[in-house]
């Protein structure tokens, strides 16, 4: 018998409401309503996620097909690994280091030693697009590597691929993964290869690529794997988890490709768990304060969605969530503490119902392993 569940992340899609918003600086911050002016996702209404309490976008759907409810985050943190951890069944109670001073002089040194360069620039926190078109004409008459960070726990690596080929930036991620461990284990190390257009302006290439750190636990996907479940990464999710829980890494970049992906993954395969992540919302439209940008990117994903409904077969599993927010219409292009949907589909579903608030987005693996029939394997 063919099984398949499907997880879609809308990366940084929250819906607000987070009652400790206010003690991670985004108190009163909703991504949703953020974007929702004149905003026509009629499937996803379809599917009932005006319907989540205390969303107030309308309309409302008198009769949703998917169960609908909202998911209070339990980890420390409102960071990509975080929240993927804890979809997964980690819920972190320590957050991983942040450096909005810039890394200290300790670490520098370690990385310009280790990679043979006689300094870096930037060290501090800052917009990916801001610092390379700051700092992008200097790193090409030094050759010094542009270092900086954010609000998350990340450390980010810029070079011109002129000056740095991509197999050498990722190399230096890979060592400077191996240098911020201990109190440094930052979340993710990230390379963030950028070139220069026609134009002579410089922009960002798609080779971006994450360096995270390994789950200390094992996660639903390592309980799937032990039940012979294959476990399917499209799009970032590899990255994420280094590795560990994914049988099978799907390379997409851009939510095009991961929608696409997804649709012949679920095509392709039976017996599986298809993890996906829609990155766009978040890197190129929450980050960069463009809501008009992520309101078109959300409309754009609601058009494609009956395609990944027709794929499924009956009795196939779709939950579509978040993993935290990045409200686009505040000042900070960080990310923010709030709630996220959850819409949980199967087409043979005879009980649609109000989930309410739960508490842990871990309710999402728990629901996969009982998908799976996983009984606390150890």
């Amino acid at each position: 018998m063919s099984m398949k569940a499907i997880v879609l992340v809308l990366d940084s899609f929250g819906i607000g409401g987070a009652s400790d918003a206010a003690a991670f600086g985004d108190e009163g911050s909703n991504t949703y309503s953020a974007i929702s002016g004149g905003i026509n996702v009629t499937n996803l209404v379809r599917m009932g996620l005006n319907n989540i309490d205390n969303v107030s976008v309308l309309p409302k759907c008198d009769n949703p097909i998917a169960s609908f409810g909202r998911m209070v985050e339990k980890s420390v943190g409102k960071d990509t690994t975080t929240g993927h951890f804890e979809l997964m069944g980690m819920v972190t109670s320590r957050p991983y280091p942040t450096y909005p001073d810039g890394f200290d002089e300790g670490i520098i040194a370690q990385l310009t030693k280790a990679w043979g360069v006689g300094g870096i620039l930037g060290n501090k926190s800052a917009s990916g697009t801001q610092i390379i078109e700051e700092l992008g004409d200097e790193h090409l008459k030094s050759g010094y590597p542009i270092v900086y960070t954010s609000a998350d726990s990340v450390l980010q690596i810029a070079c011109h691929d002129s000056i740095y080929p991509i197999e050498k930036l990722y190399d230096m991620c890979k060592i400077a993964r191996r240098i911020m461990c201990g109190e440094n284990n930052v979340a993710r190390i990230i390379a963030r290869p950028f070139s220069t257009n026609a134009k002579g302006e410089f922009y960002r290439t798609a080779d971006r690529k994450d360096f995270g750190l390994v789950p200390i636990q094992k996660t639903t996907l390592n309980k799937l794997q032990e039940s012979e479940v294959q476990t399917i990464g499209v799009g970032k999710i590899n990255d994420i988890f280094s590795g560990y829980g994914i049988d099978k890494h799907v390379v997409a970049h851009t939510n095009e490709e991961v929608i696409t992906a997804t649709i012949d993954t679920i095509k392709q395969n039976d017996n599986c768990f298809i993890f996906s992540n829609l990155v766009d919302f978040d890197m190129l439209y929450g980050h960069r304060n463009d809501v008009v940008g992520y309101r078109k990117c959300l409309e754009h994903f609601d058009r494609r969605l009956p395609e990944i409904l027709d794929v499924l077969e009956n009795d196939d599993l779709l939950i579509i969530t978040a993993d935290h927010g990045c409200d686009p219409s505040t000042p900070s292009t960080d990310h923010s503490r709030e709630n996220v949907p959850v819409l949980f589909y199967q087409k043979s579903m005879e009980n649609v119902e109000n989930l309410g608030t739960i508490i842990g987005f871990d309710w999402v693996g728990k629901k996969i392993e009982e998908f799976f029939k996983i009984h606390q394997i150890s």
